[in-house]
């Protein structure tokens, strides 16, 4: 991932513009760009913006296999490589150095004219002179709004209470804003927190959520996530509130939410609890990972996804026994088998148990016959203990993690994989802030000072502002079996898929989910799939691919199905 200022020729073009030139035309992938607020603030990383056209000199993020590729963004010049059909004879012209010499002009001008008027001088020169009046005119049309439309203003924020109901300028009955008239704070529902980027509920005591084996047989969960978590009462706190708040991001709508489901000590649960007692849709099983009878009650075959966990502390004695619990439980989960077990799907839609509505029952489909086929996820400690995940993995007991089947379909993670991001921020530090917007779904640093205090989420009213924060985009995943883009899978190229959901749908394409066995047609093809980060633009699609896609925020219902396969 780099960073790289974009050239004079992408100015005032939209992000979708930009980036389908960036991808056809210079062969790089444009993920976000850095924006600066009109009131002088901090600048911010907006990713796959929709409405807004880039000022000169915007910074953009990109995924390209060398700095030297990128540099390809600052030297493209429309007038002198518009025609160019080889991306590496893109490289800097002579256009570059006049149009930064007659920016220094500029600058310089710039400087000259406010160096005048602080002396109290008036520059006699036709540009300042030019450049008076487009900020007269500014001004007069601000002036002009202010007398004849603009609400009272008091305590420096406009209000919409009428002038006879201000007393002395000052705010009655201690409200903060003015918003007394807009809506009724006693009956209005607070939906998400205080900064509008996560869900929100009243705190709910644990005892609330906890599930007994019998209750949670009787809900009908489907298409959520199960936490396998193995702990002691004295466990150290692993801090479950980062697993769970990206799946609470603000920019899902409620219904898209998938429920969570945590198997494991209670005990332990009751100490993480303080965290995790403002996010919606939570469900505690007392019992233990390993334990077939609680993993059927929680239909861990019909999740979207099974996440294995340890809080343990490891033993120095032997580091191979660190992961014996969760390998166990991922092994055991691969050897169960499943009948047909939401048959009675429909007549249980029916109850007016409260408990029925937990799961996500707008999508009844067939789970997996075989534990093998159940999407999971492995927490290691240590690398090495990879090569026993997978019984059928043939993979050399001493090759690295990244290069593992079970690394590369998704199965495995290490928190040696993170090391890599030291040496990525130490070379670009906005790269670490751009990962950490696409994995946590949002993080501000107003937030960030709110937890870091330890006061937790704190709910929030739905204001205009707050409300705003959920238009962003969010990662998800696309067929082409069926749908919209299922003609892209018929033997189509990835360039043809990209520009099309960029202009189409503003969905920008940033890589494939393929079978592992996509060519094979016999019984001995797997469902496992593994991911290709940015395919080349040539790159031949199949029916069976899923594209991982930053779809921007749909006020409305989503013109494609993401129930099955929602990140």
């Amino acid at each position: 991932m780099y960073t790289e200022t974009l050239s004079p020729s992408f100015s005032g073009m939209t992000f979708s513009q930009a980036s389908e030139l960036c991808f056809v035309k210079l062969k790089l992938l444009l993920l976000a760009i850095e924006v600066k607020p009109i009131d002088g603030g901090d600048t911010k990383i907006s990713i796959n913006p929709q409405s807004s056209k880039m000022p000169a000199n915007t910074v953009g993020f990109f995924i390209a296999q060398s700095a030297e590729e990128v540099k390809r963004a600052w030297f493209y010049c429309k007038a002198c490589h518009e025609d160019v059909k080889d991306e590496n004879l893109i490289k800097k012209c002579k256009c570059k150095h006049l149009m930064t010499f007659r920016k220094g002009v500029r600058a310089i001008q710039l400087v000259g004219k406010t160096m005048a008027n602080k002396t109290g001088a008036t520059p006699a020169t036709p540009f300042s002179a030019a450049l008076s009046k487009p900020l007269l005119n500014i001004k007069n049309s601000v002036m002009a709004k202010e007398e004849n439309g603009s609400k009272p203003v008091m305590n420096g924020r406009p209000t919409n209470k009428p002038a006879d109901q201000q007393k002395n300028g000052k705010m009655e009955v201690g409200i903060a804003d003015d918003q007394a008239k807009d809506f009724d704070f006693a009956k209005t529902e607070m939906k998400y927190d205080s900064t509008g980027m996560f869900h929100w509920t009243p705190a709910r005591s644990i005892e609330d959520c906890i599930l007994d084996r019998n209750q949670a047989a009787m809900t009908v969960l489907n298409g959520h996530v199960v936490v396998c978590l193995f702990a002691d009462p004295d466990s150290p706190l692993i801090g479950l509130r980062n697993l769970v708040m990206p799946l609470r991001a603000s920019n899902f709508h409620y219904h898209e939410l998938k429920h969570v489901v945590i198997v494991g000590a209670v005990d332990y649960l009751r100490r993480e609890w303080k965290t995790l007692q403002n996010l919606p849709k939570i469900s505690v099983l007392n019992g233990s990972p390993l334990s077939r009878a609680d993993l059927r009650a929680v239909n861990v075959n019909l999740c979207d996804m099974c996440v294995i966990l340890s809080a343990k502390v490891p033993s120095n004695d032997d580091p191979t026994l660190a992961d014996k619990e969760a390998i166990l439980a991922s092994l055991n989960i691969k050897a169960m088998t499943f009948g047909d077990i939401i048959t009675n799907i429909e007549s249980m839609g029916d109850s007016k148990d409260a408990l029925n509505n937990m799961g996500d029952t707008t999508v009844k489909r067939p789970g997996p016959i075989y534990g093998t086929n159940v999407p999971m996820i492995t927490e290691l400690v240590n690398d090495s203990n990879v090569q026993f995940l997978d019984q059928d993995d043939d993979d050399d007991p001493d090759t690295e993690l990244y290069l593992t089947q079970p690394f590369a379909c998704g199965t495995a993670f290490a928190v040696s994989v993170l090391d890599s991001l030291m040496s990525t921020t130490y070379f670009n530090q906005n790269a670490l802030t751009l990962i950490r917007s696409l994995i946590t779904g949002g993080a501000t640093p107003e937030l960030e000072i709110i937890l870091a205090e330890g006061a937790g989420l704190r709910g929030g009213y739905s204001t205009p502002d707050t409300l705003s924060h959920r238009d962003r985009c969010r990662v998800g995943q696309i067929s082409l079996s069926d749908g919209p883009l299922a003609t892209f899978g018929e033997g189509r190229k990835y360039q043809d898929l990209f520009v099309a959901s960029l202009r189409n749908y503003g969905m920008l394409c940033i890589g494939l989910y393929r079978l592992r066995d996509a060519a094979l047609t016999t019984v001995d093809a797997t469902s496992k799939r593994y991911v290709i980060t940015n395919p080349p633009f040539d790159f031949g699609l199949l029916p069976t691919d899923q594209v991982y896609v930053l779809l921007p925020f749909e006020r409305k219902q989503s013109r494609f199905s993401f129930s099955e396969t929602e990140v």
